[in-house]
């Protein structure tokens, strides 16, 4: 919603400035269609040749969450917590019972639980192959976390790739709105022969390239990427409490505790309170009791 009035403000202000101090958006408009057709084909042409298939797919995709904001919410990182509490739980008491939710997790009753991180298979891969990996001993916590570290280094390189496409977008569109307006001038030139009022329209029309292309940059494309940044890494936080969590395990902290310090390395914002949470993992315990 705050995008969707990010945009209407942006389009009252600039256009509503423009008529308030006795501008014609007459010119604007003859002109419009035929200047968006050069520039705004050139950047879709430019973005095409400059990705493959997968990121175009994805930089559209993620273009939603410009007005949906990040996928996990607060109640998200509370489910995530009990998720884990109960997977250590079990491992600890039971380390052989561990090894059927690891390895076919769409068939586990316990992340049947939580069917909206059941979703995401690369939280979902990310928590089975650790585990699965301390239970072939391979639990020196400091390898374990740099090799976490590592992953989702990678992962987030990749999620960010639509941010810097768009980017990219945003930095060509001034010179292609030049791009257009130079083809304007050339065009007034031919007809140079005119009357002045004839004139005026046409170089008038040739300047709505350069305001198109640095207003699409500025006000549109640019924010886009930089919230599409934004709320991806935002989303990051939700992997990095995953192996907060599993490598205070590793260090062989009570269960409780291992929870805890998932709980305060969440940022602020996403944080469950230690009393939601707490009253969530009781009523686990008295699940399985």
């Amino acid at each position: 919603m705050i995008g969707i009035i990010g945009i209407i403000t942006i389009f009252i202000m600039v256009f509503g400035g423009y008529v308030a101090a006795g501008g014609k958006m007459g010119i604007i408009i003859k002109a419009l269609p035929f200047e968006m057709m050069m520039i705004g084909g050139a950047a879709v042409g430019a973005f095409l040749l400059s990705n493959d298939g997968a990121a175009v797919k994805h930089t559209i995709k993620d273009v939603g969450k410009v007005f949906k904001g990040p996928k996990w919410k607060p109640d998200d990182y509370r489910d995530l917590l009990c998720l884990l509490f109960e997977l250590i739980r079990l491992a600890r008491q039971n380390p052989v019972a561990i090894e059927e939710h690891i390895e076919t997790p769409e068939e586990s009753s316990i992340f049947s639980n939580y069917p909206k991180i059941m979703t995401d298979k690369e939280a979902v891969a990310l928590i089975c192959d650790t585990m699965r990996s301390a239970s072939m001993n391979y639990d020196d916590p400091h390898q374990v976390e740099e090799v976490l570290e590592k992953r989702m280094e990678a992962n987030a390189h990749h999620a960010l790739h639509s941010s810097h496409a768009l980017q990219m977008v945003a930095d060509a569109l001034p010179a292609l709105g030049i791009v257009a307006a130079v083809l304007g001038v050339i065009k007034t030139m031919a007809s140079i022969d005119q009357p002045p009022e004839i004139l005026g329209k046409m170089i008038g029309g040739a300047l709505v390239g350069t305001f198109l292309g640095v207003f699409l940059a500025y006000a549109i494309i640019g924010p886009f990427a930089e919230k599409v940044k934004g709320v991806t890494e935002d989303e990051s936080n939700f992997y990095k409490l995953i192996r907060e969590v599993l490598v205070a395990n590793l260090h062989n902290h009570a269960t409780n505790i291992c929870i805890e310090v998932g709980r305060q390395n969440t940022p602020s914002h996403r944080r469950p309170s230690f009393a939601d949470l707490e009253e969530a993992l009781k009523a686990l315990k008295q699940e399985a009791a």
